[in-house]
């Protein structure tokens, strides 16, 4: 299941299905960090290391999982390695190390140091909901997140997306819900907020397991600050912390969603993935459209061009460059066969007249029955 909750919206429809997006995924691959590689990240299969599809899909939805691996070499650690290796050359050869030295010194460490030090990696699942256009990616972080559709648009070459937008000053929202004790409807209000300065975001107050309609809550509201974030609760089914940016986080469903899951055989792990996915992607669906509706987001899907979908530029053949002015074009004709006399020169043909110019007597066509007549005739 996923924590968290970083969700945008498709610009054109996605129509590849799990084996087309399989291949397309397929070319960018994880692997390991090489000897000298401080990171690399690439598809890995939703299910595990032992599945092989990178894509698994329930009806129209379709769960990927970026792996990213990186070198656990702190800066301090080099420097400090840097400077004992100054220390020794000054005091073996009685000379002072110049910057650019010390320079070349910090990347031959870094060559030597970088083989031998651990990895460690993370794995960010996200979800492409091609019925209903929304991408959902289980990141806490914006930059995990766009880590995830930057490589998604290396592997298909074009993935066109746009976060959620909301026509209405969220936080101000968010702050009524709260002086109101009142929630939108389908949702109601958690014991859980963070609250902000307007214009000095370092006056933060987090809060955590108390009465939101408290009056040390409603004082912070008066002296400015706003919510940036609340505690909300879905029907009862899903619990959230809703931002500002109308992100996610903390999901976790009720138990008694969670006990709803009928996934035949509990060892079977790619049938309780099937339901999972099912359930989530069934639940951020009604969630996304009442957050949609209540903060205005424009979220409908654009119909595609003709010709071109999502994981497919296709782009119809320009029109040939026009060119201003007469165009002349070489017409050569056929050579003569060898004795039937000399070969004829090429015939270059006479420029067409321009549109709208005035055609003078030399340029004008010449019928059969006028050539014979005077220029006066």
């Amino acid at each position: 299941m996923f924590k968290n909750a970083k969700v945008y919206r498709l610009q054109v429809p996605f129509e590849l299905d799990q084996m087309a997006l399989h291949t397309q995924l397929e070319e960018r691959m994880f692997r390991p960090c090489g000897p000298v590689e401080t990171a690399t990240m690439g598809w890995t299969a939703p299910l595990g290391p032992k599945a092989e599809m990178l894509v698994h899909t329930v009806g129209k939805v379709h769960l990927v999982a970026m792996r990213r691996q990186e070198r656990l070499l702190p800066g301090s650690v080099v420097t400090e390695a840097v400077a004992e290796r100054v220390a020794d050359i000054e005091q073996s050869e009685m000379r002072e190390v110049a910057r650019r030295e010390r320079t070349q010194l910090r990347e031959e460490l870094l060559v030597e140091m970088l083989p031998k030090a651990f990895t460690r990696s993370r794995v960010v699942r996200a979800y492409i909901d091609a019925a209903e256009g929304w991408v959902v990616i289980d990141a806490g972080s914006d930059k995990a997140a766009e880590e995830l559709l930057a490589l998604l648009r290396e592997s298909l070459g074009s993935f066109p997306v746009k976060p959620l937008e909301p026509q209405v000053i969220a936080a101000e929202r968010l702050s009524n819900w709260i002086r109101s004790g009142k929630a939108a409807e389908g949702f109601e209000l958690e014991d859980s907020c963070v609250l902000q300065d307007a214009e000095d975001a370092r006056s933060t107050v987090r809060c955590r397991g108390l009465d939101l309609s408290a009056p040390e809550i409603r004082n912070h509201l008066d002296t400015g600050k706003r919510a940036v974030s609340l505690g909300i609760n879905w029907k009862d089914r899903l619990s959230l912390l809703l931002g500002e940016d109308l992100s996610l986080k903390r999901l976790r469903f009720a138990d008694e969603v969670t006990n709803e899951l009928d996934t035949g055989d509990a060892d079977d792990e790619g049938a309780t993935l099937d339901a999972e996915l099912a359930l989530l992607s069934l639940e951020m669906r009604a969630v996304l459209a009442r957050l949609c509706e209540e903060f205005e987001v424009l979220s409908e899907l654009p119909a595609a061009a003709p010709g071109q979908s999502l994981g497919f530029d296709i782009q119809a053949p320009s029109e040939p460059e026009r060119v201003s002015g007469p165009v002349v074009e070489p017409v050569v004709e056929p050579a003569t066969e060898p004795g039937s006399g000399p070969a004829s020169k090429p015939v270059v043909a006479e420029p067409a007249p321009e549109t709208g110019s005035k055609q003078t007597s030399e340029s004008m066509p010449v019928s059969a029955d006028t050539e014979d007549r005077p220029p006066w005739a």
